[in-house]
């Protein structure tokens, strides 16, 4: 079984709990006008490796992954894009007792999604916008398959992170914000939610590929939006952890 990889992170820390070993598979459906990675996009860049090599490559960070609770996260562009090689690779590595963690938009949704699943101890759910209009105008593409996905992991009770990325004039109108707290509200299983600043350290990449990059009048968020933005996701629930 093989997978094309863009890149590999050895001792990740944002990524899920721990250190981790954070694998970016090549490909994504989705055109996000402020992805900071464009190069991943492409399905047939990046380089093969088979499920043994990279677990290989991964257990070599097995003694930090056990000592700080972390484990391996499968992210992208869209790893549920090469849904076959994410689950033989997971399972792989719960042979071995490793902690899994898929980094997804939830806009793919495989015929092997609830095998996937199985094997998948987390997964990091990247909202892009709760509207469904808003969604497309920023991706491409609708967003209900990710609301199909966490309704999915509400049903298998297994944990999600939400991430959220903060646009200004984008994302972070307050009705937006509230609509997607009380969409988080109704979801047991989110037990944490990152609120993430929109930042340009991505757009020479889209300069070199020749792409238009459209946020370039745009600036990361102050510190008082951030705010704003973490008060109305994490509403009334004290059991949710929002940073």
């Amino acid at each position: 079984m093989k997978a094309r990889i863009h890149s590999v992170e050895s001792c990740g820390t944002v990524d899920g709990p721990g250190l981790r070993f954070v694998t970016f598979l090549q490909g994504c459906p989705l055109r996000c006008v402020y992805c900071h990675n464009p190069d991943t996009w492409e399905c047939g860049d990046g380089k093969e490796m088979t499920v043994d090599e990279l677990l290989e490559e991964a257990s070599s960070y097995l003694p930090y992954m056990k000592f700080s609770g972390g484990g391996v996260t499968l992210s992208g562009g869209e790893p549920l894009l090469q849904p076959r090689f994410v689950q033989a690779f997971f399972e792989a590595c719960k042979e071995k007792g490793i902690h899994t963690a898929l980094d997804t938009s939830g806009t793919i949704m495989p015929a092997n999604i609830e095998d996937i699943l199985a094997v998948t101890d987390l997964v990091l759910l990247d909202v892009k916008h709760i509207d469904d209009e808003k969604h497309q105008s920023i991706t491409g593409v609708s967003n209900k398959n990710t609301k199909k996905m966490i309704q999915l992991l509400e049903d298998k009770s297994i944990p999600v992170w939400i991430r959220h990325v903060i646009v200004p004039g984008w994302t972070d109108d307050d009705q937006s914000l509230d609509k997607l707290g009380q969409f988080i509200r109704q979801h047991s299983v989110v037990k944490h939610v990152e609120v993430l600043p929109f930042h340009k350290m991505g757009e020479y990449k889209w300069e070199q590929l020749g792409f238009d990059y459209q946020l370039t009048e745009v600036s990361p968020p102050d510190e008082e939006t951030m705010e704003k933005a973490k008060r109305k996701l994490m509403l009334d629930n004290e059991n949710l952890a929002v940073k």
